[in-house]
């Protein structure tokens, strides 16, 4: 009877069993001075060499390939919730300089802090035992609060601006391949191509209060199509494993409305590296590093002619995010797993804090 290897990636190793059948001494023609073997058995002609025994039956493997991915026909039902909370100072200086230091003018200050919620049910299904298959469908709940106070005029209190939304999120596809077998403590290759809609709600769509210009909701999507190729290794080193990656995402540019034009997101390169160990049978620690540069994102709205309308090119500069992760995994019972993450950001642009928690269930 088969059994399947549930080891997550970071504890998978080549385990193959193998059992040979040997008769037991009792089963044995005894020799001895009055039995000198099988009377029954047929004798050998004198000068022949007596026949060869027949090969024994191959060792049967009763471990399927060990895989670092959902194993050949099953499902894993994944759902997950992540925290994600970032707050950001801004300074605006409208004016001119006629010392260092000493501006004329208009200075304001903004703090934008953000909190979002999202919960996501995954499911995965292995193709085979080196190919599988995920679907993501997320739910956001998010809000803003905008603060601004602007020093060098009669304000003399702080201004609060809140926003907020709630919507299905971005539904994801992704195929993931495990390019090489698991041979011991070799370096194991995971491919992945993933899709993500823009099935939430659109930034674009959500209005604009005319005071402050921040627009009243925060949309639930990105308001791209994306597509993602990416490339991982595992490699195994007992008790560790280390891990790693490269990705690529792709945002396709659209029309939007007459008030945006077209807009073209820049794309987004991931690297990242980490460390997995395993404490015991049921628990590991893992620690890792995240990099993510984001590219010039450009709008057209007045110099561009696109079906007799001018647009004027606007330009986002290059964003670089970089997150520090912690993680703990516990196995509660065969089928079940509890991991957990913090994410702690260290550059201007990344989010403060991320915590998530997932529990994935094999089936």
């Amino acid at each position: 009877m088969k059994r399947r290897s549930h080891l997550p990636a970071y504890l998978i190793a080549a385990v193959v069993a193998a059992s040979v059948s040997v008769p037991a001494l009792a089963d044995q023609p005894q020799a001895g001075p009055n039995n000198q073997g099988n009377q029954n058995a047929p004798a050998s002609p004198v000068g022949e060499a007596p026949p060869q025994q027949s090969a024994p039956p191959q060792p049967a493997q009763v471990f399927d390939e060990p895989t670092a991915l959902t194993a050949r026909g099953h499902f894993v039902f994944e759902p997950a919730a992540q925290y994600v909370h970032s707050t950001n100072n801004q300074v605006a200086l409208v004016g001119y300089t006629i010392l260092p230091a000493i501006t004329i003018g208009l200075i304001n200050i903004q703090r934008v802090e953000s909190n979002l919620d999202n919960f996501t049910l995954t499911g995965r299904y292995g193709i085979t035992s080196r190919l599988e298959l995920e679907v993501g469908v997320p739910y956001v709940v998010a809000n803003t609060t905008t603060e601004t106070r602007p020093l060098a005029g009669t304000s003399t209190a702080n201004d609060y601006f809140n926003a907020s939304g709630s919507d299905i999120g971005d539904v994801e596809v992704a195929l993931r391949a495990q390019l090489n077998h698991f041979k011991g403590d070799n370096t194991v290759y995971l491919a992945t191509l993933r899709f993500k809609s823009h099935t939430g709600s659109d930034i674009f769509d959500e209005p604009i209060d005319k005071n402050t210009g921040l627009q009243t909701g925060v949309p639930s999507g990105s308001g791209f199509n994306a597509v993602q190729g990416g490339l991982t290794f595992l490699k195994p080193s007992d008790p560790a494993v280390f891990f790693g990656g490269v990705a690529y995402t792709k945002s396709f540019s659209r029309f939007v409305n007459e008030n945006y034009g077209y807009v073209y997101p820049g794309g987004i390169l991931d690297l990242n590296v980490g460390m997995g160990l395993a404490i015991n049978d049921k628990a590991s620690f893992s620690v890792g590093y995240q990099h993510s540069i984001v590219t010039q994102t450009d709008q057209s709205s007045g110099t561009m002619v696109v079906n007799q309308t001018q647009y004027e090119i606007t330009h986002i500069g290059t964003i670089q995010l970089g997150t520090l992760r912690f993680g703990i995994s516990y196995q509660l019972s065969k089928n079940t797993y509890l991991n957990t993450t913090i994410g702690i950001g260290v550059t201007r642009d990344s989010p403060d804090l991320e915590a998530t928690v997932r529990l994935p269930i094999r089936f």
